[in-house]
């Protein structure tokens, strides 16, 4: 296992949508099934100990350390394929995941907030065991919440907690920044609401020393080489969290501030 400063690397995976046709909008962030199955397959082969995201959360809150070996499965948005074929895989195989949703997409294709696409349902949610899945907030409208109103984005923080909670009936604490995007403003507000997590991307390992409101994952794209799946599961190939952003990063958003704004002009 590599190690970076001390620091045990914790590979949280995130993955959007599992599917063999998918439309073009999502296909560079589906996986096909296929594939998916054989990635779990390897996982469990490989030592790695699938926990629950909030066993995560409670090491770096000064919880029990997880075990060197320990691996995260996160699902963003709420696509249907996770209750049809992801749900039922990770169940048989007694590993757990996060699925972070996103409210005003929920229902089928024609009424989805996303592009067309089928999404699960309330419905869906109230069915998945919650000891295999915890639910947790992906926004009502998966905005840019870096680069919308305080308010906006205050909105969509709360009202997406709120209607789960309702929904499911039990508490939700886990957040997902939609495309991974957060400012130090945006993480306050998600702290405001209740949240006891907020999940990013950075594309970089996670570790006891991550920052709990900006907690690394790893993308596993269309594209994602299997040689590179695999170094993830040996702790390699990925920077280690806590790491500062890239100037490219800053570069990105100042870009995409300046059109906010000239659309709200």
């Amino acid at each position: 296992m590599n190690r970076v400063n001390g620091l045990n690397p914790l590979p949280i995976l995130l993955y959007h949508t599992i599917d063999d046709d998918p439309p073009a909008w999502i296909a560079p962030w589906a996986v096909r099934r296929d594939t998916f199955l054989r990635q779990l397959d390897e996982i469990a082969a490989s030592g790695r100990r699938v926990v629950p995201l909030e066993d995560a959360v409670a090491a770096l809150t000064g919880g029990p350390a997880l075990p060197a070996d320990a691996l995260v499965i996160t699902f963003d948005d709420g696509f249907l394929d996770f209750f049809d074929i992801a749900y039922p895989a990770l169940a048989s195989r007694k590993m757990a995941a996060t699925v972070y949703v996103t409210t005003g997409a929920l229902g089928d294709g024609a009424g989805s907030l996303m592009p067309p696409a089928y999404m699960m349902s309330h419905k869906h949610l109230d069915e998945l065991d919650a000891t295999v899945v915890e639910v947790g907030a992906h926004t009502r409208t998966h905005p840019q919440l870096d680069v919308i109103p305080r308010l906006a984005a205050a909105a969509e923080i709360a009202a997406c907690k709120t209607e789960l909670e309702d929904w499911i009936g039990r508490p939700v604490t886990a957040f997902a920044y939609p495309y991974g995007l957060s400012t130090p403003t945006v993480r306050a507000l998600v702290r405001r609401a209740g949240y006891t997590s907020a999940a990013a991307v950075r594309e970089g390992f996670s570790s006891s020393a991550d920052d709990l409101f900006a907690i690394a994952r790893l993308t596993v794209r269309a594209d994602t080489p299997p040689e590179t799946f695999t170094a993830w599961l040996h702790g390699t190939d990925a920077r280690i969290a806590p790491f500062p952003p890239t100037l490219r990063a800053g570069a990105l958003l100042a870009a995409r501030r300046t059109h906010a704004l000239l659309r709200r002009r």
